[in-house]
């Protein structure tokens, strides 16, 4: 009852709750500019002048809002909802508290980077010196250090996304040598290619890119060049460099392009103001969106900030606008953090592009801004740690719960030559990386008590799902012939991996909801995606899934050209014809067909339509051919060959169709996992395990041990394929194999 009435009582929180509701609804004409009536609802000191905490019913807000006193507000807009009013009832009545995150600090922080004295304490690591000093002035018993098996799933899961395998795991427990952990930690971040294959979904979401999809207009994907960033580990001040001033030809330009969204948007979505906004939160810690567009009602930004910045990225002048209106004032160049000095951080607001570019770059990066290294360490402990050192981690004008702890770390990875892989090897080989997870919720003010249980990502989620079962999706290819496996990043988004939180990356995103959905237990529990892998993975593991028909005909992606079939069908006593969506920007409006289609000459018989390829002098008919699509023909007994056209009629060419489309011909009924038979080795090569050693395997795969006695009596004895399946579900479902603890 208790804990049901606590729950009851709790109150909206300001930061994302209440505010959005003050900014969508009264700050147009109650902000510090206008401030009618003598109010203003942007911060919440404003608020708190007409509301009485503990009391909604007596708060000026609520009796203007409901029209108890005063004529209603908004005056001339429609009336708050009554969720949205019954919002502000419950942060009024549970006190009004101040947005939940840890409050600022009483001074921003200062730029200039200095690695503060290490504690006099006998943990020779310098992070465990920091962290123990901590945690005894807190009066914290240092927590417990994690097993071997353990520590082996997490730095595994860390660096390569992956799970060790048993055998990796087996090796490991095995050594018994000291320094073991440390030198797993080095064995993991020396194989580039698998470090970049997971940590490329993190910079990913930061840095607005994917894969697996179509860019429209001038926006680009810099996958090959992030790739190549990460396996290499390129130092993230020449990292940096690149992203905002890109000036080889394989440099990543597609970061500060931007989206240029379709039709009329705000002018704080202009190109170069999401150039400033993605470089300033991402790089920075600091959130740019709401001052793009006026004064910042939560910080201390203004709307000149964001134009200052944003001209650094424009050929031209900027005009500032206001609320999308023009205010006739032209921005400043001006860097966010002037007191760096020297004429990059202010300069003529009509110097080339290339050298506004290359100052930017310059004052990212100098070694007086350690705003950027700290920015990246709190990023890559919260990675670790399921936590930042400062929260919000794109708020770093907030109180670290230990500034020690943040500026040696980021004087260390200054001094190491910005390298990344120095900065992850420093803190996992740490005694503070291996300490037990705190499943504890985080108090407030925060206190560092450990790490904290971190969910898998989608993408490490699917991954570690095919590992274990085999069943790999295969790298669609834009040409004909073979394709090979590939890891989950590397595809278009499953409605699982949507839903397990693999982000939509039409804007910035430094931090994924973890928190259990509905959408995410109905996928979960019902989806097709994760049915389908575990149908054919425990098939494919009882030696009972049959291999993949070769295509007899393999179009390759056909976008505006034609491709012309001419196939051997002697004996075969049925031909599949098959076309697929390989990524078009409207598939439902892609008029596509089999133009000729014939037997030695004779048409074949079916529902036509009149098509005219790109180039063809005049329309011809061919079987009609929806996206995606199956058609199943008899073949006349005597027939030898199979003859036809295929190719996307030009009403479809238009730019919001894009039609990216794949045609098949099969002798066989085509396996619609795998229409084309992958090549090679999975990222994860396949295990030859006999039926009754498969069990143990998973159980050490997935978990990192063998099963309990209490397990082993409830598997299965004998497994069928729907045995193992259902056995598969139920171990991917558990926490255990969820979470990194």
């Amino acid at each position: 009852m208790t804990v049901a009435l606590a729950f009851l009582l709790a109150a909206a929180d300001f930061s994302t709750e209440v505010h959005p509701i003050l900014v969508a609804r009264c700050t147009s004409c109650h902000n510090a500019a206008l401030k009618q009536g003598g109010l203003a609802l942007e911060a919440h000191a404003d608020v708190l002048r007409s509301v009485k905490p503990g009391d909604s019913r007596a708060s000026l807000l609520i009796q203007r809002v409901t029209g108890e006193k005063g004529p209603r507000m908004p005056l001339g807009s429609a009336p708050l909802t009554a969720k949205e009013i019954e919002t502000l009832r419950s942060w009024i009545d549970g006190g009004a508290p101040a947005p939940a995150h840890d409050k600022p600090a009483a001074e921003p922080p200062p730029l200039r980077l200095e690695s503060p004295p290490l504690p006099d304490t006998p943990e020779p690591h310098p992070v465990d010196k920091l962290v123990s000093a901590y945690l005894r002035s807190r009066k914290i018993a240092k927590p417990a250090t994690v097993a071997d098996a353990i520590f082996a799933r997490r730095a595994y899961l860390d660096l390569w996304g992956l799970l060790p395998t048993p055998e990796q795991m087996d090796a490991f427990l095995a050594d018994r040598g000291a320094g073991k952990r440390e030198r797993l930690v080095a064995a993991l971040l020396s194989d580039g290619e698998a470090y970049a294959h997971h940590w490329i979904s993190f910079w990913n979401d930061h840095l607005r890119n994917d894969e697996g999809v179509v860019y429209h207009g001038e926006r680009k994907s810099i996958t090959p060049w992030l790739r190549q960033a990460l396996a290499g580990n390129l130092p993230y001040d020449k990292f940096l460099q690149a992203l905002l001033n890109p000036t080889a030809k394989s440099d990543p330009d597609g970061f500060l392009i931007g989206v240029n969204w379709r039709g009329d948007v705000s002018a704080s979505q202009a190109p170069v103001l999401q150039a400033a906004q993605n470089s300033a939160q991402v790089f920075l810690g600091v959130n740019l969106k709401c001052n793009s567009c006026h004064d910042s009602f939560i910080s201390r930004w203004k709307l000149a900030d964001a134009y200052g910045l944003a001209s650094y990225f424009s050929a031209a002048a900027l005009e500032i606008y206001r609320c999308d209106a023009a205010t006739g004032v032209k921005a400043a160049t001006r860097f966010l953090y002037p007191e760096l000095g020297g004429a990059a951080a202010g300069m003529a607001d009509d110097a080339p592009l290339e050298v506004k570019r290359a100052a930017v770059a310059a004052l990212f990066t100098m070694k007086e801004n350690g705003r950027t290294p700290r920015t990246l360490v709190n990023r890559v402990w919260k990675v670790l740690f399921g936590r930042g050192i400062v929260e919000p981690v794109d708020d770093m004008d907030a109180a670290p719960w230990s500034r020690e702890l943040l500026d040696w770390l980021a004087a260390d990875f200054v001094s190491s030559g910005y390298d990344i892989h120095h900065l992850l090897r420093r803190i996992m080989t740490s005694d503070t990386y291996a300490f037990a997870a705190n499943p504890e919720q985080p108090s407030i003010p925060y206190v560092f008590r450990g790490p904290h249980p971190r969910r898998l990502t989608a993408e490490q989620f699917l991954d570690n799902v095919s590992a274990i079962t085999g069943e790999w999706r295969p790298l669609p290819q834009r040409g004909p012939g073979p394709v090979r496996y590939a890891r989950d990043w590397q595809i278009k988004a499953s409605p699982l991996g949507r839903a397990l939180g693999r982000a939509i990356r039409d804007q910035v995103i430094t931090e994924r909801q973890t928190q259990p959905t509905t959408l995410q237990a109905l996928e979960l529990v019902n989806g097709g995606t994760l049915a389908r892998i575990l149908n054919r993975g425990a098939r494919r593991m009882l030696g009972k899934l049959a291999p993949p028909p070769r295509p007899l005909f393999d179009s390759g992606m056909i976008n505006s050209q034609t491709s012309d079939i001419d196939v051997d069908v002697a004996g075969a006593g049925k031909l599949w014809l098959k076309v697929e969506d390989v990524d078009s920007y409207d598939p439902l409006r892609t008029k596509a067909g089999w133009v000729g289609a014939s037997f030695d000459g004779r048409p074949v018989k079916g529902p036509t339509q009149s098509y005219t390829f790109k180039g063809a002098k005049e329309p011809a008919a061919g079987l009609a051919a929806a996206i995606p699509s199956t058609l199943v023909l008899d073949v006349p007994r005597s027939a030898r060959r199979f003859r036809a056209r295929v190719g996307v009629d030009e009403s479809s060419l238009a730019s919001d169709i894009n039609p990216r489309i794949r045609f098949f011909v099969y002798r066989a009924e085509p396996d619609p996992e795998e229409l084309v038979p992958a090549e090679g080795e999975p990222p994860v090569p396949r295990a030859s395990v006999a039926p009754k050693h498969l069990l143990a395997r998973v159980y050490k795969h997935a978990f990192g041990r063998e099963p309990s006695e209490a397990e082993r009596k409830l598997l299965p004895a004998r497994l069928s394929p729907d045995d193992l399946e259902d056995t598969l579900w139920a171990i991917f479902l558990s926490p255990e194999f969820q979470f990194i603890r």
